[in-house]
């Protein structure tokens, strides 16, 4: 089984997921599944994408990528805000090591719950998840936004965690170390270490638009370590080496920000296709692939990527993460039991300007506003703008300070342009 990446055009501009999927569907054989989806380029002509794909093997089910269930209605007692920073994609905010975080607790404060992603919170060692977060793996977040999915928060969850077997003998006994740190500082219930045999290869690397990407082989006998087991714990976090060109290590805490991260794109791919099959909360941590590795010195780095570089093993921010990441409610009929968030309950998206993807589409579709942020600028190339938003239903923000005012005016029921001047006056009465 074979976990890739690659570049399509479709359209012009679809205006349904079900014209979409039959768009993708010319691009796939007949043992590929799509299980990642990002638009790259789009400007009123087709949608420039790059698609994540599962091939080789047909035994699972894989939840459907384009599947859409239009909400029936908005809720209005609590403000539910979907906070969102794609990874891979060089975003000057939440690209590197946890660095949006500040930014989630802001808009934590305004809402009443916040959901986001681990890319917006993992900071290697460190993860400070507000009280009121939801951690949620990026394809669940998406099946949220697209009506398939509810979320059910969880007081605590089994975690187990699954090491590949490419590992060095060293690192993952660093690895078991911190885990037990974590058994031991803050309760972590883990469900058990699992050696996966035969070791995957995980590859980072670029798309040809700068995008980080990869390639997983040999996913199969992680899923059979996980379906073994699947009645034993609640979530995954999985530890595995990344491949990447050793000088990336040095080149990439040297850049000064500019160079994407190279591990984050795979690691994505990889946990987007466990969810779609498991239904279960999981995340990625990259571990370190020798002692040379471990030995590069770039000096004093960019704060953005500090986290990391004082790291060994990665995991303690997936594991925080994953001690209370909500359950996954894939039977509609559960949806309106106390406490789920479905669809109906998500009171806005914040996201980085020119990203658009599934939840930015499923935003449009479902009437839920979208806003988005200039400053935080990254490779994606898309006019947010022309897509046929209905009035009230998307604000550009210069920044996430106007951003969280634009929050804080939904939260409180108000226009948004109320605050701002000039403010027009009607003049018609007829």
């Amino acid at each position: 089984m074979l976990l890739t990446e690659r570049q399509v055009s479709i359209g012009p501009s679809p205006d349904t997921f079900k014209a979409i999927r039959s768009d993708v569907a010319r691009f796939l054989t007949q043992d590929e599944v799509p299980v990642r989806f990002a638009v790259t380029n789009y400007d009123d002509g087709p949608y420039h994408c790059e698609i994540g794909v599962i091939a080789g093997e047909r035994q699972y089910d894989v939840s459907p990528l384009f599947e859409f269930r239009r909400r029936t209605h908005e809720s209005q007692e609590r403000f539910n805000v979907v906070f969102m920073v794609p990874t891979g994609i060089g975003a000057e905010i939440g690209g590197h090591s946890g660095d949006a975080t500040p930014t989630a607790v802001l808009f934590a404060h305004i809402a009443d719950t916040f959901i986001t992603h681990p890319n917006v919170v993992n900071a290697s060692d460190i993860n400070e998840l507000p009280p009121n977060g939801l951690y949620v793996e990026g394809s669940v977040l998406t099946r949220l936004m697209m009506g398939t999915v509810g979320l059910r928060p969880a007081r605590a969850n089994r975690v187990l965690v699954a090491l590949d077997g490419s590992y060095n003998e060293r690192y993952a006994k660093y690895t078991v170390n911190a885990v037990n740190a974590a058994r031991a500082t803050y309760g972590l219930n883990c469900a058990g270490i699992v050696n996966v045999e035969p070791p995957m290869k995980v590859v980072g690397s670029y798309t040809d638009t700068g995008r980080a990407s990869g390639y997983v082989e040999g996913v199969a006998g992680l899923l059979e370590t996980l379906i073994e087991r699947r009645d034993s714990y609640d979530a995954v976090a999985l530890a595995s080496v990344v491949e990447v060109p050793a000088h990336y290590h040095y080149d990439y805490f040297t850049s000064g920000g500019e160079m994407i991260n190279p591990w984050g794109g795979v690691e994505a791919l990889l946990t987007h296709a466990v969810s779609a099959i498991l239904d279960i909360p999981t995340a990625h941590a990259p571990m370190m692939e020798s002692d040379d590795i471990a030995a590069v010195d770039p000096g004093i780095v960019d704060s953005r990527m500090a986290a990391e570089i004082i790291s060994i093993t990665f995991l303690q921010s997936v594991l925080k993460g994953l001690q209370r990441a909500p359950a996954i409610e894939t039977d509609e009929s559960r949806f309106d039991n106390p406490g789920v968030i479905t669809a109906e309950d998500i009171s806005c998206l914040v996201i980085p300007d020119g990203c658009l993807g599934l939840p930015t589409l499923a935003a449009l579709k479902q009437g839920i506003p979208v806003i988005a942020v200039r400053e935080n600028h990254s490779l994606m190339r898309n006019d947010l703008e022309r897509l046929p938003w209905k009035p009230g239903r998307f604000y550009m923000a210069e920044n996430y300070w106007e951003a969280a005012g634009i929050a804080a005016a939904l939260k409180a029921g108000l226009n948004p342009n109320s605050v701002r001047r000039p403010l027009n006056t009607l003049r018609s009465y007829q």
